[in-house]
């Protein structure tokens, strides 16, 4: 066997590169190949055919079939396509295969460069049960790990997770024993879909503890750096949603410790070097903690690859990762010691979800996407500004077989407090069109005194209100003078496109009349009526005295919004896609619907319905037609965005439809099931 195919390591450096996934991380290593100058391959399923990773490589193989247990999670697929496609080396990304260590065999095997650890250590820290041994015995402080069938009531809380995977696939809190067997095997499933392997184990649950994690670079001859910490402790369903390098909560510990004792960082990254050293790791690699207040911290896990929070890293100590990865594959030797950290970075993940409706994950089309203040794309920031890496672009379709992350979105100034400031700001004011995003939530996490204060556990969420945190950014009545502005540049379009009487104000009327009406509904408000008219030199707006139209046109309306003071200018930019309508200014980002003047009664849905959240795949049902169910009662479980979602009764009564069967795939707003609540009163009156 060639030492290529026998090592990941050494084998020369990588001409044309493959890369085993998909969205902004392929995109992220084409970046860093391009300017390298090596070439790139891209694997695409067909519900990618159209994205913008399978777009921009030097050439793009096609894995036929949607869901990642036909197309991505296919690593003979994947070698095939190197071979045929002419790559010497596939990088895979993170998810999918890349902590895989017979796909790692298979690339090795085939001849090709193999842009990751060795096999042996991917095997090693593959199973998290026997990782968590291993460095035990190397001196890496642990949290124990516990079988499910010797849980017991004092061990509650625990935590499950999938042995074989992250990124909160397979993951459940339990607080009830009679709840940890259910859990376990919805554990398991969703393990199984996301990676191939349904193994899922227990450990003691930290209600409120700090999630840290050193990233480790090591190289072929000895050397491991501890390259710098990350907190990532704001987190949804336990996976991460807000990131920053350095940690406050290092920092804060340091600031106090006692002369002469070590540091928290300190004792990270001796912890992290330790336990790369245990498995003679090699390239890009992140050991993860979970930490208390007081600094003291326990072994989590290790992951074998590239995190998704890297770019705080690389905004925080100019090195470009995937750099290091490629030039490391090729048998390069790294410095002795790492740069120094410099400045702070904050990295959010703008995700397609509805953060107030159960983090509902969100299908549908990316109409526009523009961030301001973006200095670069999947570069390194060398000054206060924005980077950002996307797996999507104006026209991407979101759907439902993957995660529904849109983009990464991080800052970098001198100070903690700058960096959170710039990326607070620029998120306020993108123009995201299309779908619910978790936008809002992300800003004021961003402006909240107690992530300004360094207080980040996981439980952020939970101590300072989901409800509150997930509002609108904008106002009641700034949300209403937006849907004027909408109403009026409708107006506009209106008259831009009439054949008769287009140069005539909206609404005109030669004598006192009624006002011109346009119907929008909120998610957030209900229904809104704007109605408006013009007459002899005059224009008003209903409900909206002394507001003044000063200019408007199909995409731009200026107001005068009276105050105390006087009257103050305000521009609202509008954009329309079928009735979709999207009003962005200073004020904050509003989306409405336009409602037809009439209605049809056949689009009426009947009282008890339980709609399709999202588009998804039906993989169980709860209960019988017929039956009488209580609310808040699982009726069944969809399957969308490689997560299980429940859907539940909305009050108590009679099921008296079930339109779907197991396996059957739905769209959005599809009628999955009836209850029928005045059956279910009058069956309990007649007890």
């Amino acid at each position: 066997m060639s030492k290529r195919s026998s090592d990941s390591v050494g084998a020369g450096p990588a001409t044309t590169v493959l890369v085993a996934n998909r969205g902004e991380i392929a995109r992220r290593v084409f970046a860093t190949c391009r300017r390298m100058g090596i070439g790139t391959v891209a694997v695409y399923s067909d519900a990618d055919a159209a994205a913008p990773h399978a777009a921009e490589a030097d050439a793009a193989v096609r894995l036929p079939g949607n869901t990642p247990a036909e197309t991505y999670l296919r690593g003979e697929l994947i070698v095939e396509a190197a071979l045929s496609a002419g790559a010497d080396a596939i990088h895979p990304g993170y998810g999918f295969l890349s902590e895989n260590a017979d796909f790692a065999k298979a690339v090795l095997a085939a001849g090709l460069i193999w842009i990751g650890p060795p096999v042996e250590a991917i095997e090693q820290m593959g199973s998290k049960v026997a990782s968590k041994k291993m460095m035990d015995a190397a001196g890496v402080p642990v949290l124990a790990e516990l079988d499910p069938a010797e849980v017991t009531e004092a061990h509650l809380p625990v935590l499950i997770k999938a042995s074989a995977g992250g990124g909160g696939r397979g993951m459940r809190v339990v607080r009830a024993l009679d709840e940890l067997e259910p859990q376990i095997e919805a554990a398991r499933r969703e393990a199984a879909s996301a990676f191939g392997d349904p193994t899922v184990f227990c450990e003691r649950y930290l209600e409120t503890g700090r999630h840290i994690e050193v990233q480790v670079m090591a190289d072929t001859h000895g050397t491991i750096w501890a390259v710098g910490e990350r907190e990532c402790s704001i987190q949804r369903r336990h996976q991460k949603v807000i990131e920053e390098a350095p940690s406050p909560l290092v920092e804060r510990v340091d600031a106090e410790r006692a002369a002469g004792v070590p540091g928290m960082r300190e004792r990270l990254f001796e912890a992290a070097r330790l336990a790369a050293g245990a498995i003679g790791y090699t390239g890009a690699g992140t050991v993860e903690f979970l930490a208390d207040e007081n600094g003291d911290f326990f072994f989590l896990e290790m992951n074998t690859r590239l995190q998704v929070e890297h770019p705080v890293t690389e905004c925080t100590t100019g090195l470009d990762l995937v750099r290091l990865q490629l030039e490391i594959a090729a048998g390069a030797r790294l410095p002795a010691e790492p740069p120094a950290m410099r400045g702070h970075s904050i990295e959010v993940r703008l995700y397609a979800e509805d953060p107030a409706h159960d983090w509902q994950p969100q299908s549908g089309t990316v109409h526009r996407i523009d961030i301001p203040a973006v200095l670069t794309e999947f570069d390194l920031l060398d000054r206060p500004g924005v980077r950002l890496d996307t797996g999507v672009v104006d026209g991407s379709v979101v759907g439902v077989h993957y995660d529904p992350m849109l983009a990464k979105v991080i800052s970098y100034a001198e100070t903690r407090g700058e960096a959170a400031r710039l990326l607070a700001n620029a998120l306020h004011r993108a123009r995201i069109h299309g779908l619910v995003t978790n936008r809002d939530l992300l800003v004021r996490v961003l402006r909240h005194p107690a992530f300004l204060a360094g207080d980040t556990d996981t439980a952020f969420f939970a101590t300072h209100g989901l409800d509150t945190l997930a509002a609108p950014l904008v106002s009641e009545p700034d949300e209403a003078l937006s849907i004027v502005a909408a109403a009026l540049a409708d107006a506009a379009a209106n008259r831009a496109g009439a054949r008769v009487g287009g140069g005539l104000p909206s609404g005109w009327r030669n004598l006192p009349s009624q006002s011109t009406h346009k119907l929008f509904e909120s998610r957030t408000s209900g229904t809104h009526d704007v109605g408006y008219r013009a007459t002899r030199g005059v224009f008003s707006v209903d409900d909206h005295d002394g507001l003044e139209l000063v200019d408007a046109t199909p995409d731009r309306v200026v107001l005068a919004v009276p105050g105390e003071k006087g009257s103050v200018r305000r521009t609202f930019a509008v954009a329309r896609y079928g009735d979709l309508v999207c009003v962005d200014s200073p004020l904050g980002p509003v989306s409405v619907r336009k409602l037809p003047r009439f209605s049809d009664p056949a689009d009426q849905i009947a009282t008890g319905s339980l709609l399709a959240p999202m588009p998804g795949s039906v993989i169980r049902l709860g209960a019988e037609v017929g039956s009488r169910v209580e609310q808040g009662q699982p009726i069944l479980w969809l399957e969308a965005m490689k997560m299980e979602h429940t859907i539940a009764a909305p009050a108590a009564g009679v099921l008296s439809a079930v339109n779907v069967t197991v396996g059957q795939q739905v769209e959005v707003g599809a009628v999955l099931a009836v209850v029928d609540p005045a059956e279910g009163t009058e069956t309990q009156e007649n007890k």
